[in-house]
């Protein structure tokens, strides 16, 4: 136990620089994610045909393409297309790419939760699509959508390690260089687990509080 003290004194400021660029990714891909999964979600419910079947056919393409792979894909693909991006700003952009569809399945179970009376009371008082989505719609369906949408967070916290397959230094890569090099797994591997863990009970913590929320609704 001692030495697992001294590896942790020793080891804690080098994985620290990894736990920045692991929230970076988290935080930026979380953003993503949500902005798109709200477009293919009202996309989804827009009533108009060719925007619900782009939506639906895109969501289907992005849920059957493996994370690592699209990771891949943007950080050594798409220079060969001219299109050049660091390892963290792919990372930020394939895990934000692959989680809008999962976002956006979230967002359209919320939408079409909402009484349909509300949405024909809103149009029949000379509301808009837009303005009857904005102003009635989706204030409702953001209190329906909060505890998934905190299980996703969670999941794109311990998917940010897949970023270390595009090198992008983050908490598992910074863990995987310090045990390559001193050959301490246990102690370096552990300490990566509990930092993950560390930085997950608060998000446990928020979802379960939405979700008594809702529950006593």
């Amino acid at each position: 136990m001692q030495a697992f003290w001294r590896d942790t004194v020793e080891f804690l400021p080098i994985l620290m620089s990894g736990v920045a660029l692991t929230i970076i990714v988290t935080i930026g891909s979380l953003l993503l994610s949500t902005t798109l999964g709200l477009v293919w979600a009202l996309m989804r419910v827009s009533g108009i045909g060719v925007l619900t079947g782009f939506s639906a056919g895109l969501i289907n393409v992005i849920r059957g393409i493996p994370i690592i792979v699209l990771l891949f894909y943007l950080y050594f693909v798409m220079p060969e297309l001219g299109l050049t991006l660091t390892a963290l700003q792919a990372a930020i952009l394939g895990l934000g790419i692959a989680y809008s569809a999962y976002q956006a399945e979230n967002f359209r179970a919320g939408i079409e939760a909402i009484d349909k009376g509300q949405i024909e009371a809103a149009q029949a008082i000379g509301m808009g699509w837009w303005q009857t989505m904005r102003r009635v719609v989706l204030p409702q369906a953001v209190k329906i959508v909060l505890p998934p949408y905190g299980n996703i967070m969670i999941m794109m916290l311990k998917d940010s390690s897949q970023a270390s397959t595009i090198t992008v230094a983050e908490l598992a890569l910074q863990g995987k260089l310090i045990a390559s090099s001193t050959f301490k797994n246990t102690s370096v591997f552990t300490l990566v687990a509990l930092m993950y863990l560390t930085m997950s009970i608060p998000l446990i913590l928020l979802v379960r509080h939405f979700e008594k929320r809702a529950g006593q609704k």
